[in-house]
């Protein structure tokens, strides 16, 4: 008795709703992303073997580039907003709301407190431009002198997030008198505990950190 042939079908998946899900993922990682902004200047930092993660947040930066000048920033911007409302006052700046906000808004400071005012005010084109010409955040290796500027940002920034993380990012071409500024003020706020910024690379073998990580018997 001949068995019977059934027709042959080819088989359909319907993608349609895959097309969906996949549209309103990347639609929602495009509008929850948070953008890094601006770094000030350009920092090569040196090597090192630490893998120690910097958290994402409540993160206080002071950026050193090569020539010795300094930068200021914290992450958090209802925190900038303090910040720059306690300085104006305790300073007296006389800055504008439009001005604070300008300041909340922005990423790195690196300016006089006698500039402050001009910069902030000034439009993003001209602000693009003045920051070419960014004199650096005046600092010292005393802390209780008027030309110390950095250890009154230190001070309000800290009074207004005590949970700030304070990191260093620092040119690995920068001389130590300029390195050394920042840590000194840094001890002058009583602040012993920081992070350094640091590219990544691999533990050199037969170091006590190597057999640390991966044993005695690893070759």
């Amino acid at each position: 008795m001949g068995h019977a042939k059934l027709p042959r079908k080819s088989t359909n998946i319907d993608m349609t709703a895959m097309c969906d899900v996949a549209f309103l993922l990347l639609t929602f990682f495009m509008l929850a992303t948070k953008f890094k902004p601006d770094e000030p200047v350009v920092v090569k930092t040196p090597k090192s073997v630490s893998e120690i993660i910097i958290p994402d947040a409540d993160i206080m930066l002071i950026t050193v580039d090569p020539t010795g000048k300094i930068f200021f920033s914290i992450d958090n911007k209802l925190k900038r907003k303090e910040l720059i409302d306690e300085l104006s006052s305790q300073k007296s700046l006389n800055l504008s709301e439009s001005e604070k906000t300008a300041f909340a808004l922005g990423s790195s400071m690196g300016y006089p407190f006698s500039q402050l005012k001009s910069f902030l005010g000034a439009t993003p084109d001209e602000q693009k431009v003045m920051e070419e010409k960014a004199t650096g955040i005046p600092a010292d290796t005393a802390i209780n002198i008027p030309t110390n500027e950095l250890g009154v940002w230190i001070d309000i920034a800290r009074h207004t997030n005590p949970k700030l993380r304070i990191c260093i990012k620092a040119d690995g071409g920068v001389s130590f008198p300029n390195f050394q500024k920042v840590i000194k003020t840094l001890e002058g706020e009583k602040v012993f505990k920081f992070n350094l910024i640091t590219d990544l690379e691999a533990v050199p073998m037969g170091t006590d950190a190597y057999i640390a990580k991966y044993g005695k018997g690893t070759k």
